[in-house]
C-alpha cells in the first residue's frame, strides 16, 4: 500500500501485506503499520521528542498506530500470507477476529467500523454483520482530569461561568464526553468536551482505515471504497470542529423552524471553543424505552422520528448522518430531540433531485428516469446489469414509500439486520458484473436510511410511510431546494457550502 511501512522496536520493514515473501521467517511479531512520514520528517521516539505541539502530535499519532496497528497488523500478516500458500482465506472467521481485535479500542476508529457495518456494499455481509456489534464510546475522562480539560478551554477560573459543573459524564461517546451543569439564570446546560488529543487521533485511525480497506480491496474487489474513504475522512474531521457543530445547530434551528414535532438545542458560543461545545439541555427518554408502549405512541415517535431527517433532506439537501440512538431522545410530548449535529452532510440540490426522480422510475417503471437519476448521482458506466443490480437495492429502500396504507417499514427483518438481505444479494450480483464506485454522498444518505429503519423496526410502527413522504416531497423543485438551502447556510454561517 503506497505511503505506509510497518514498524517494529522503531526499524521500518516493508509491507506484508503487499509482500507476502516477507512472511518467510522474517517478521516473528506482529507489525505495526504506519503512514511514511513527509519529507523533512524523522521518527522520534518518546524519549527524545521535543515539546512543541508538532511533535506532540505526530507522537500521538504514534502511539494511536501502536495500539491500532498492532490488532489490524496481525490480520494483515494472516491475509498475506493466506495468499502465498494459496490458501482460501475463512470469511466469517477473518471477520470475527477483525471484529475481537477492534473490540479493544474505542474512539475514531470504532465510529468508522460502525459506520462501514451500515453502508450497503461497503463490506461483505459477514464483515458487517461482524462490525455492526462494536460499540463506540470511548471510557470517560476522570474527574481531575476534566478539570484540567475545562482550564485548558476556558481558562483558570472556567467554574466562574457555571453556577453549578456536575464533573460525573452523564454521557460519553467516539469523540468526547458530555457533562451536565447549569447557568447562574437557571438554565440547565449539556458540556460537550472533547477527548484530549483528537486530532492526532482521526489521523491515526483514518490511516487505519486505509489498511483496512486495501486488505478488503485484495480479499474483495467488487466495490472501490476509495470514495467511501474521502467521505468518512471530510466528516470525521469536521466533527472535531465544535465551533463547526454550534453552526450546524443554527442550521437545524432554521430548517425546522415550524416543526413543533422536532427540538433543537440552543447553542451557547461565549461558552464553547474548538472542542468544547456547551447548548440547552433537553429532557428526554431513549427511543427503545417505549418498544412496549401502545402502538399509538410508537407510530407517532416513528412520524417525529421520519420528519426530523427528512424535512431537512428533501427541502433544504441536508442529512444527519449519524442516526445512532444515542444521538436523539423523546419528549414528554412524543417530539423528538435532536442532540448531536457533528455529522452533517448538505447534498447538491440536483442530487436531492435525483433521488425524487429515481422514486418516480421506480413507481411508474420508468428504465430511462432511473438511469437519469444514477448518472446524476454519479454512477459511471451504466449497463442495463448494472442498472438492474441498482434498481434492487433501490427497490428495497422505497418499498415503504409506494403503499398506500399504514405498514411496517419492513415485515421481513429483525431491527439489527435491516436491508442486510438485500444488501448480500446486491454484492453477490456487483462482484459477477465487476467493480463499482459508489458516490462518495451515499455514504450518509444510506447509513441513515438504515439507521432510522432499524428504530422504526425496534419500535414495530406501523405507519403510512406513503403519506408521510408525499407530504414531505409536496411541489418539490431543485431551483426552490436551491434558494431554501442557500438561505439556510448562510444564516448558519457556513459560507463553505452556501
Amino acid at each position: 500500500m503506497k505511503g505506509f511501512s510497518f514498524v517494529r522496536s522503531g526499524r521500518c520493514l516493508a509491507l506484508a501485506a503487499q509482500r507476502p515473501h516477507l512472511l518467510q521467517g522474517r517478521c516473528p511479531a506482529p507489525l505495526m503499520p504506519v503512514p511514511d512520514l513527509q519529507e523533512g520528517y524523522e521518527l522520534i521516539m518518546p524519549k527524545d521528542r521535543p515539546d512543541n505541539s508538532e511533535s506532540n502530535r505526530l507522537g500521538g499519532r504514534l502511539r494511536r498506530y501502536a495500539r491500532v496497528g498492532g490488532s489490524v497488523g496481525g490480520l494483515a500478516v494472516r491475509l498475506a500470507g493466506d495468499r502465498l500458500v494459496g490458501r482460501s482465506t475463512d470469511q466469517q472467521a477473518l471477520a470475527e477476529d477483525l471484529r475481537t481485535a477492534l473490540g479493544t479500542l474505542k474512539g475514531p476508529v470504532m465510529k468508522i467500523a460502525q459506520i462501514l457495518s451500515t453502508i450497503p456494499d461497503a463490506l461483505p455481509a459477514t464483515f458487517a454483520a461482524e462490525l455492526s456489534q462494536l460499540q463506540a464510546a470511548a471510557p470517560s475522562m476522570g474527574r481531575q482530569f476534566v478539570k484540567r480539560r475545562m482550564r485548558s478551554e476556558l481558562g483558570p477560573d472556567w467554574q466562574e461561568n457555571f453556577a453549578e459543573f456536575s464533573l460525573e459524564a452523564s454521557a460519553a461517546a467516539s469523540l468526547g464526553q458530555v457533562h451536565r451543569a447549569r447557568a447562574h439564570d437557571g438554565t440547565a446546560l449539556a458540556i460537550k468536551l472533547q477527548y484530549p488529543d483528537m486530532s492526532s487521533t482521526v489521523e491515526a485511525d483514518l490511516n487505519q482505515l486505509d489498511v483496512l480497506l486495501s486488505l478488503y480491496r485484495r480479499y474483495d474487489s467488487s466495490i472501490d471504497t476509495r470514495q467511501i474513504r474521502m467521505e468518512l475522512a471530510e466528516r470525521l474531521r469536521e466533527e472535531l470542529d465544535y465551533r463547526r457543530e454550534a453552526k450546524h445547530m443554527r442550521l437545524y434551528q432554521h430548517m425546522l423552524h415550524g416543526e413543533m414535532s422536532v427540538h433543537v438545542p440552543l447553542p451557547y458560543p461565549d461558552l464553547g471553543t474548538g472542542r468544547l461545545l456547551t447548548m440547552g439541555w433537553l429532557e428526554g427518554r431513549g427511543l427503545l424505552q417505549f418498544k412496549d408502549a401502545d402502538q399509538d405512541t410508537r407510530n407517532r415517535l416513528a412520524i417525529n422520528l421520519f420528519r426530523a431527517w427528512y424535512v431537512p433532506f428533501h427541502r433544504f439537501g441536508v442529512i444527519h448522518g449519524d442516526p445512532h440512538l444515542g444521538n436523539y431522545t423523546a419528549a414528554p410530548d412524543l417530539s423528538i430531540n435532536l442532540l448531536d449535529f457533528g455529522c452533517v452532510r448538505v447534498f447538491p440540490p440536483t442530487f436531492v433531485g435525483a433521488v425524487i426522480d429515481l422514486y418516480r422510475a421506480l413507481r411508474d417503471g420508468d428504465r430511462d428516469l432511473a438511469a437519469h437519476a444514477y448518472e446524476t448521482w454519479g454512477f459511471k458506466d451504466l449497463s442495463n446489469e448494472l442498472i438492474d443490480v441498482l434498481n434492487i437495492w433501490a427497490s428495497f429502500l422505497y418499498a415503504p414509500l409506494m403503499e398506500d396504507h399504514p405498514r411496517l417499514i419492513n415485515s421481513a427483518a429483525e431491527p439489527g439486520q435491516y436491508g442486510a438481505q438485500t444488501a448480500a444479494k446486491v454484492h453477490r450480483r456487483l462482484k459477477e458484473l465487476g467493480p463499482i464506485t459508489p458516490p462518495r454522498e451515499f455514504v450518509f444518505m444510506d447509513r441513515a436510511a438504515i439507521g432510522l429503519g432499524g428504530v422504526f423496526l425496534h419500535l414495530q410502527a406501523e405507519v403510512n410511510w406513503y403519506r408521510l413522504f408525499q407530504d414531505i416531497i409536496d411541489d418539490f423543485s431543485v431551483p426552490a431546494l436551491e434558494k431554501r438551502q442557500g438561505d439556510a447556510l448562510a444564516y448558519a454561517g457556513l459560507v463553505e457550502w452556501a
